[in-house]
This record gives structure tokens, C-alpha cells and sequence, in this order.
């Protein structure tokens, strides 16, 4: 147990889909650490009717779930106020981008997890790479599958440890064949759709990617960062409209400065003065602003008589060092006989580099 005050440990075990044993994984680490004396319980399980799963959580004590009554339904989600007063060393929390049941006091278990964490308790948990939200769109891209539980990549960064739990796609779909992941009706289903070989292989990249870079960046201790930080720190400027999207330019500016390292990221909505919005783009709207406090960005609203010259004040007052943008679908007249929106960021942002993101590839979104 942590000393009081302290906060607890947090292990995330990343895999790259469903099936490569992150909740085995998880209930292997909690046996091993009771077997060691360490006092250890199962905050929320997901077996997915999994008979070596489920054998494996025997023996290990079970905090009981809440019952949540939603539309008639009864919803069973972790009881966080239970763990807590447990007080255990240790606690096994599964599927961590879970969104809890309306009405819940956290919409989302990672934030169940950090109020554990907060009281001291260590937690191991699981996820998938394709459930963080900066990844969304590429999931959509490899996959096909517009995944709907997402959670900050923040939570991985403030993680003490991120434990890549690996399968290859052969391996995976060997399993899923042999009835281990889902139930024999179910398995050619799963791997004709997202569970293909090739889909798995790059969710696999991505999944490899994420912990390489996690493992990089905690390589270097505090003061060796801040010896080697430049005196000029990078700022990323993202230009959006009130449609969908533009969620895409966002998440990819996010990577980026990830990858830059970035000390801000800003993201602009430039609007003539006087301009009303229809429904479809408040909704669009509201999302962008729920998506930049979900990625931690900094959104700004200008409204003005000539927008290129809100963004250029913005630009400079922020520091950017970076802008980036949509591709402008403009009509081929627009290009021949006046200054692309192109042309005018270049002469309004000198000595900015200005970045430019396709726009998303031809795949069909699930109705849904």
C-alpha cells in the first residue's frame, strides 16, 4: 500500500484487439501478486464467457458491482466508492474506455480509475490501442469501424507503466478460430469483417508504435529533458469549420505534436462577423469543443470582418510555429482566377509553416 496521501501505481496492459490476452494478462499479474502477500481484488471484470479467463479470477476476491437502472434495463458497472473503501493494495480493473451508465457520477471508467488511483490504490487495467482517441480516425481507415469508446491519450502519458500484451494476427485469428475469443457462431463472422489478417497487422503497427514511443519518451530522466529543451518551443495552430470533419485535422495535429513536442496546441474557429449558424454545424460545433477539452487543446473563437486576418493576430499573439488546415476542396475557377485559401495563409503567415491534411480516404462509415 501506498503511504497515505500517495498516489496509487497505474499499469495499463495495451493490446491490439480484442483477444490477445490483456485480461488474462491482468488476472495473471493479480494472482502472482497475492501469491506474493500483496492485498489484491477485482475491481471490474469482463471474462467475455472466456472459461481460462474466468478460471483464472477464481480464488481472487470480487468487490461487488453497482446495479444501474437505465431504460428498463439493469446495467452492472463498477462501484467505485466500494473499492475505496475496500482499501486494497491492488486493484484489477478491465476495459478501461468504457463509457458507465447515464446517470453515472463518471461518464467513463478511466475516470473511475484515477479517483481509485487517487486514494492510493494501485490498478492494472486493459485496453485497446483503437479505443484512443487520437487514433480514431486511422482506426476507421484500417478498419472499417467507427469505434465509439475512446478515452484521452493523456491517460496513457500520466500511466506509470504501459505494458504491450502481443499477439500475431496469425495467433489472434488462430484463437478466435478455435473458439477462445468469441462463441463458434460467432467466430467466422469476426474474422471475415475486423478481424481480417491485414487489419490486424496494422492495428498491431499501431499498437507497437504507441508503446515504443511511451517507452521513448520515459527513457530520458526530467533534468536530461529540460537540458536538451530548445529555446524555442513549438506551437501548433489548428484551423477548423463547424463540420465533422474537421475532428479529423484535429486528431492529426495532436499526433504531430506529440511527435514534435509541441508545448501547446491551439485550435481556431475564424468566422466572418455576423454569420449564423444552421443546426448540423452547432452540432458539429459542440463536438470540436468536446474533442479539444478531451485531447486537452486550447479552443479559440474569432469572429471578424476578414477571418485570414483574425488568424494571423491569433497566430502571433499564440507563437505558432505551425498551422495546420484541411485541404480546400475549391473549385477549379476559384484556383485560376483568385488566390487560393492557400495562397492567402502563405502571405498572411510568413515564417510559419503551414501543414496540409487529406482529406479522409474513401471508406464507408457504418450506419449506425
Amino acid at each position: 500500500m501506498n503511504a497515505a496521501g500517495d498516489r496509487g501505481h497505474h499499469r495499463i496492459l495495451l493490446g491490439a484487439a480484442a483477444g490477445v490476452g490483456k485480461t488474462y494478462r491482468m488476472l495473471l499479474e493479480g494472482r502472482q501478486a497475492a501469491d506474493n502477500g500483496i492485498d489484491v481484488v477485482i475491481g471490474y471484470l469482463e471474462p467475455h464467457d472466456r472459461p481460462e479467463t474466468i478460471a483464472l479470477a477464481e480464488g481472487l476476491e470480487v468487490v461487488p458491482r453497482r446495479r444501474v437502472e437505465h431504460a428498463g434495463i439493469a446495467l452492472d458497472e463498477m462501484d467505485v466508492d466500494a473499492v475505496i473503501r475496500r482499501v486494497p493494495e491492488l486493484a484489477l480493473v478491465d476495459e478501461l474506455a468504457h463509457s458507465n451508465a447515464p446517470g453515472s457520477r463518471n461518464a467513463k471508467r478511466y475516470e473511475d480509475v484515477a479517483e481509485v488511483l487517487a486514494a492510493g490504490i494501485d490498478v492494472i487495467s486493459t485496453v485497446n490501442v483503437q479505443h484512443l482517441e487520437s487514433l480514431n480516425d486511422v482506426v476507421f481507415e484500417v478498419t472499417g469501424v467507427r469505434v465509439r469508446e475512446t478515452f484521452p491519450d493523456s491517460v496513457l502519458d500520466s500511466a506509470d507503466e504501459v505494458v504491450l500484451v502481443d499477439l500475431t494476427p496469425q495467433e489472434l485469428r488462430e484463437r478466435i478460430r478455435a473458439g477462445k475469443v468469441y462463441p463458434s457462431a460467432r467466430a467466422h463472422a469476426a474474422l471475415e469483417n475486423f478481424f481480417q489478417a491485414e487489419r490486424l497487422s496494422s492495428l498491431r503497427q499501431l499498437a507497437l508504435r504507441e508503446v515504443a514511443e511511451d517507452v521513448e519518451a520515459r527513457q530520458l530522466p526530467a533534468p536530461a529533458r529540460a537540458a536538451r529543451a530548445t529555446p524555442i518551443l513549438d506551437r501548433i495552430l489548428v484551423l477548423v469549420e463547424p463540420r465533422p470533419s474537421a475532428q479529423r485535422v484535429m486528431r492529426r495535429a495532436w499526433r504531430s505534436g506529440q511527435r514534435l513536442g509541441a508545448v501547446e496546441v491551439d485550435v481556431l474557429w475564424p468566422h466572418r462577423r455576423g454569420g449564423e449558424l444552421t443546426e448540423p454545424e452547432r452540432v458539429a460545433l459542440a463536438a470540436l469543443r468536446r474533442l479539444a477539452v478531451l485531447l486537452g487543446m486550447h479552443f479559440l473563437e474569432e469572429e471578424a470582418d476578414d477571418p485570414m486576418q483574425a488568424i494571423a493576430r491569433v497566430a502571433r499573439d499564440r507563437g505558432s510555429t505551425y498551422v495546420f488546415v484541411a485541404m480546400p476542396t475549391e473549385r477549379r475557377i476559384d484556383r485560376v482566377f483568385g488566390r487560393s485559401q492557400i495562397q492567402q495563409l502563405i502571405d498572411a503567415l510568413p515564417g510559419i509553416d503551414i501543414r496540409l491534411c487529406a482529406a479522409q480516404r474513401a471508406t464507408q462509415e457504418p450506419g449506425q
